[in-house]
């Protein structure tokens, strides 16, 4: 716990073996309750070792749900486990776990609902080895993003994300897509419900092992980040209304 709140630590896993270890090790458990791992139907040995590691909640979907099925298994899981905190953390040691504290107390100590673990923000992205069409696209669409949603973050696009419970009971997670453009959708919806987002730099290490989406995925990526922002902008000016932005009866 931290300042008497329970810090949940989701893991959505698919073919994570190489890198699961490793990740885990680092997770400084002396602040954290417990570690959900959700396995979207591996088919490497990712959910044979998660059952010999030190992880406290093992799901197995029978069927691989997506990036953002995975990850609506994962919020329902902690919250079922009364988290204060869930800090999102991805199995390929493309972020480092050494976070974890710095971005539970800024949601423990009331400042911020929302903390993101930002690649750009210094000067590491590129020299930690992201592909330079990544870091361009990545730009771009940022770009776009601050501008249609009024905002300032310094990338939407980071996998490494802590909430408040608050916030994971506020939005209608569970009404977006069930691929990468999940991360996005949540994001908007946060906005949308009037929170305030922190981030802190946090390196970045592209390696054989880290997973990654191809050039083509990160195209239809690209479109549904667009997509997003353009329904955020008309949902946010009464122009149109969307069943994200809005809570489940």
């Amino acid at each position: 716990m931290i300042q008497n709140k329970k810090v949940v630590v989701v893991v959505p896993a698919y073919n994570a073996e190489k890198t699961l270890e490793q990740t885990m090790s680092e997770i400084p458990m002396q602040i954290v309750d417990d570690i959900v791992l959700v396995d979207d139907a591996s088919t490497d040995n990712t959910f044979e070792l998660a059952g010999a590691l030190p992880i406290t909640t093992v799901v197995r979907h029978d069927e691989n749900m997506g990036y953002g099925g995975n990850q609506k298994t994962c919020y329902d899981t902690a919250l079922g486990l009364n988290a204060d905190i869930v800090i999102m953390l991805h199995p390929d040691y493309q972020y480092t776990p050494k976070l974890i504290p710095a971005m539970a107390e800024l949601i423990a100590s009331g400042l911020y609902q929302v903390v993101i673990g930002s690649r750009i923000l210094g000067k590491g992205a590129l020299k930690g080895g992201m592909p330079l069409y990544k870091y361009i696209f990545n730009r771009m669409l940022t770009l776009f993003q601050n501008f249609l949603m009024d905002e300032k973050l310094s990338e939407y696009h980071s996998g490494y994300r802590a909430f408040s419970r608050t916030v994971l009971e506020s939005i209608n997670y569970r009404a977006n897509s069930d691929d990468f453009v999940f991360d996005n959708q949540m994001l908007s919806q946060i906005f949308y419900a009037g929170y305030e987002i922190a981030e802190i730099t946090c390196p970045t290490k592209y390696f054989p092992e880290s997973s990654s989406i191809n050039f083509r995925r990160s195209l239809r990526y690209g479109l549904g980040v667009l997509q997003t922002s353009c329904r955020y902008f008309l949902q946010k000016h009464k122009l149109a209304r969307f069943r994200i932005y809005q809570k489940d009866k």
